[in-house]
């Protein structure tokens, strides 16, 4: 193994390897992505895939918006096709609080040219027809938004980076990051050591661990939340918009015939478990019951389990450490990260490179916290 690298990624999802592409394309030389399984195996391809820039903010609708320009010329750029469906997100108000929230956010998301509305129960449903208006109030929607596949994103962006140089060593676990003084100067792994004066943390729920190496608080906590597949649904409009009843956090879209289907449980605790357990039926049950009683007719023919990557703000960490020289990160994404992968990487190449960004993350830095500056970001799931 050549043991030398301009820049060592940590994380083999599309975090690692937006990034990694993104910084071998300007130029970049032996950028090494380093991840300890398979790539993809992670958060990213237990994803629900949406795509989307409805957010309250502005940071966040602008990466948003910039990812969605990235997904649409994605096949293009890779060879790869992602499976974007430009289907839309919608989501459901029940509450006076909510439609003055999402009212303020489509105001913001207008004037960043994203092309949101707010839209009136019947609209919603003629948009969404397996739902109940029974108590809705309004509803977000956004042509521009949708879904696509994870895994077919990273695979792209992997292949495109070690067209343009990079290398990907997987099944590789990074045990340490030295130091000299406040310099890093090698990454430790189990295959050998890479000398390099630069770490860039991509490694999603892992990512206090990596932080903890160089003496940064990355504070990301691990979540799991758990996605239902359904059989086929007979006369499933081909143009279902990823669907939100934002009340309940009740969302599904089309997979194949059948749909994907989702809901956060409030009784689990952070933690990396990823197994599959059935205590948040009877919760996601009633939320179907109330706003898509169509749905509790469907068979379960599979489902999986992920980690969200929590942040206190429920927003993301981007930046570059203070305490120690060239320590990247780009993590926490709290449930966005797939959806703003494309922008974060140009966003993470810029900062490396000495460039300004298209958008100033500095609000999202890691240190906010510890200056109690939290950013929270509203328009979650």
């Amino acid at each position: 193994m050549n043991n030398q690298a301009g820049a060592v990624v940590i994380g083999g999802g599309v975090m690692g390897t937006s990034i990694a592409f993104h910084l071998a394309r300007a130029g970049v030389r032996d950028v090494v992505l380093v991840e300890r399984d398979e790539l993809a195996s992670g958060s990213t391809s237990k994803a629900a895939g949406g795509v989307r820039a409805q957010f309250s903010d502005e940071v966040n609708i602008q990466l948003g918006a910039r990812s969605l320009e990235a997904f649409a010329r994605f096949q293009e750029e890779t060879g790869h096709d992602i499976g974007l469906h430009r289907v839309g997100y919608l989501f459901l108000l029940s509450t006076p609080e909510e439609v003055a929230s999402f009212e303020r956010s489509v105001r913001v998301q207008n004037a960043l040219g994203v092309p949101s509305r707010m839209i009136d129960p019947a609209e919603a449903r003629t948009l969404s027809p397996l739902i109940s208006t029974d108590g809705l109030l309004a509803a977000a929607y956004s042509p521009d938004d949708g879904h696509c596949t994870p895994e077919s994103v990273v695979q792209g962006y992997a292949s495109a980076a070690r067209a343009h140089g990079a290398r990907i060593l997987r099944h590789t676990d990074v045990t340490g990051i030295e130091l000299h003084g406040d310099r890093i100067t090698a990454v430790a792994t189990t295959i050998g050591r890479i000398a390099t004066d630069t770490v860039i943390c991509a490694a999603g729920a892992w990512s206090k661990a990596v932080g903890a190496m160089v003496g940064v608080d990355l504070p990301v906590s691990p979540l799991r939340r758990q996605i239902a597949v359904t059989e086929p649904v007979h006369g499933l409009p081909p143009d279902l918009p990823m669907t939100i009843d934002f009340t309940t956090s009740l969302y599904f879209h089309a997979e194949g015939p059948g749909l994907l289907v989702g809901m956060s449980d409030p009784d689990e605790r952070p933690g990396f478990a990823t197994d599959t357990h059935d205590r948040w039926i009877p919760r996601l049950a009633e939320a179907m019951r109330h706003r898509a009683p169509g749905l509790l007719d469907l068979r379960r023919t599979g489902g999986w389990a992920g980690l969200y990557e929590n942040t206190p703000d429920h927003n993301a960490l981007i930046g570059e450490a203070t305490s120690v020289s060239r320590f990247l990160y780009a993590t926490g994404f709290s449930g966005h990260g797939f959806l703003q992968g494309p922008a974060v990487g140009e966003v993470v190449r810029d900062l490396y490179l000495g460039r300004v960004p298209f958008v100033d993350v500095s609000p999202l830095s890691a240190g906010r916290f510890a200056a109690d500056a939290p950013r929270p970001e509203a328009n979650r799931v």
